[in-house]
């Protein structure tokens, strides 16, 4: 699964990234867990079109949910199995998203306990999980929210979790936001596990570990031996 991530980028380096007019200011997050707000990139319209990016509510809540209290279990989606689930199969069809990140967080199982790992990019640069994006209505108005595919692990992963999220290839931004995009199995290569080559992982300090900890010491690197 995916339970936390990071995203401390510049908004320049988003921007760049994915092919953005302009991003707000965002204020670094080293420590983004369920049920907050995260950024998020979406197509404006058709293949080809613009893109934007807006702060959505990580925890999908499906458009027909009596409570938004759902989305607090809805945070990850298998890609295997998301086209068959009545929460993700349309979303997974017309409301892919591109959920901004520069890390996250896994934490793998010793006999010492739980330590946490952190997963970035080769460059630490910024890249993109898979997302699947939905809007739900009540009282208080619309609340647009989301989940982060995953799929099964690289070489990098495989020693500390048996899942990992599905990561987009910027090749593959267009064709993965376009909403008249609904083949799903020419989308199935998207769902493979990121190449090993490109990632690294670092154990890091169990100070992640509370989501209150939201700051550079999340990423304090230690030694396992």
């Amino acid at each position: 699964m995916c339970g936390r991530f990071l995203i401390s980028a510049e908004p320049s380096s988003i921007a760049t990234q994915f092919g953005l007019a302009s991003v707000p200011a965002l204020h670094p997050r080293y420590n983004v867990a369920p049920t907050q707000d995260a950024p998020v990139i979406r197509a404006d319209g058709g293949r080809g079109s613009a893109r934007r990016i807006d702060l959505l509510r990580w925890g999908l809540v499906p458009h027909w949910a009596d409570s938004p209290s759902i989305g607090s279990r809805m945070i990850n989606a298998r890609s295997e199995t998301a086209h068959e689930k009545p929460s993700f199969r349309v979303p997974i069809r017309r409301h892919r998203c591109l959920v901004a990140t520069d890390g996250f967080y896994e934490w793998q199982q010793l006999e010492s306990g739980k330590q946490p790992w952190c997963i970035r990019a080769r460059d630490n640069g910024v890249f993109a999980f898979g997302g699947l994006y939905s809007s739900w209505t009540g009282e208080d108005g619309e609340l647009v929210t989301f989940t982060i595919l995953t799929t099964t692990p690289n070489e990098v992963l495989a020693p500390i979790h048996d899942r990992m999220p599905v990561i987009i290839d910027p090749s593959n931004y267009e064709a993965w936001l376009d909403p008249g995009n609904e083949d799903l199995q020419a989308l199935q290569p998207m769902f493979q596990p990121f190449p090993a080559e490109a990632l690294h992982a670092v154990p890091i300090s169990r100070h992640v570990n509370r989501p209150a900890n939201d700051d550079p010491a999340c990423l304090e690197p230690v030694s396992l031996d």
